[in-house]
């Protein structure tokens, strides 16, 4: 169920929460941390957090993999720095929800236990004991699987292909690994990231026939008015299934807020810009030489103006107002932009009509 707004933080206008699980209420913007040791110094991502929480944001988000792009020297300073946070500012532990992801099958980051080769119940057990030194705290709020053990097609792919399917984990040894953690008070609660419907039917079946077995509460995975495959047949299993997304990249890596489409080709510190040909996951994705891309994306833009709006505002606009989406996780690496998205969660009628209007039209300008 839906909270009605509450102060978080010391700011006088509150950023909403909404009822994740028993227990477990979530803000409905949350601070990813991805930037956080790459693009953001440990201090300058203390005075982001710092903010966030001020104006009652009290979600942050990260993984083990992070900062993006990934690095071996640099991996887990997303959670370290997370953990300093709350060491050096004295946040009480109940006021903030903690969520990070143990890292899928990968063939390149060899420094995360030799690849993974695979999510088995050791490398699940591993990578919680790991957060948690990093993060300085003794239990996560919400623990993630950030991608499928299986093949699936994820990060902008949109076919799948049988031949791609290999000999995979069990689901069943990775709820079992997860319910021992429940069970020692090591995470309170379970989510999925990058998942299928398949793979969020099949978490809830297996859930609800072995008692051990958690039940996920949330699925992670992207959407905005780029990128709305969720509600070609997510959407229904999240509903019956009583499971809410944690939408993140609401802005399309930024795409949507319009700034790489200025004559200059944007900030040169934009992170397409910095990272170009360096971050295939987001360059695959959201390719800015994509005539589809830039057509849809100034479409927006216009409509945006036409209502008086900054895009930013009606894209955050459009992923808050979905009714099974309980948080939009975005990132910043600067003051003015987590306050530019904080403000897009304070909108007059005006965006909510904007956005009516959108989503009632379902839109045919998006990308996957």
């Amino acid at each position: 169920m839906r909270r009605s707004p509450t102060v978080l933080g010391n700011s006088a206008m509150a950023v909403p929460v909404f009822n994740l699980a028993p227990g477990l209420n979530v803000s409905r913007l949350c601070l990813g941390t991805m930037t956080f040791g790459e693009q953001n110094s440990l201090t300058q991502s203390c005075c982001l957090m710092d903010e966030a929480f001020e104006a009652g944001i009290n979600f942050f988000d990260t993984a083990e993999m992070y900062p993006v792009p990934q690095r071996s020297d640099t991996q887990g300073r997303s959670e370290e720095y997370l953990g300093l946070w709350l060491k050096y500012r004295k946040i009480p532990r109940d006021r903030v929800v903690l969520s990070t992801k143990v890292a899928g099958p990968s063939g390149q980051m060899t420094w995360i236990r030799g690849g993974p080769k695979c999510l088995d119940a050791a490398n699940i057990l591993q990578a919680i004991d790991d957060s948690l030194l990093r993060l300085q705290t003794d239990y996560i709020d919400l623990y993630q699987i950030h991608w499928p053990d299986r093949y699936v097609p994820m990060f902008g792919e949109i076919e799948y292909d049988p031949s791609r399917q290999f000999m995979s984990v069990p689901i069943e040894e990775q709820l079992d690994a997860l319910g021992r953690a429940v069970d020692t008070g090591k995470i309170r609660f379970v989510g999925l990231s990058n998942e299928t419907p398949y793979g969020v039917m099949k978490f809830l079946h297996l859930a609800e026939h072995h008692r051990h077995y958690p039940r996920i509460v949330s699925v992670q995975n992207a959407y905005s008015l780029l990128c709305r495959t969720f509600d070609s047949g997510l959407a229904e299993c999240c509903h019956h299934g009583s499971i809410s997304l944690l939408a993140y990249s609401p802005l399309a890596m930024g795409i949507l807020s319009g700034k790489y489409f200025s004559p200059d080709g944007g900030p040169p510190d934009g992170r397409m810009n910095v990272f170009r040909g360096k971050y295939s996951e987001g360059e695959s994705r959201y390719n800015l030489s994509n005539a589809t891309i830039r057509s849809a994306t100034k479409e927006y833009m216009e409509i945006a103006k036409r209502y008086n709006l900054t895009p930013v505002s009606l894209a955050i606009a459009f992923v808050l107002k979905h009714p099974l989406v309980a948080s939009a996780i975005f990132g910043a690496t600067k003051s003015w932009q987590l306050r530019e998205v904080i403000d897009a969660c304070q909108l007059p009628p005006v965006a909510y009509l904007a956005h009516t209007l959108l989503f009632k039209a379902r839109y045919s300008l998006q990308v996957d």
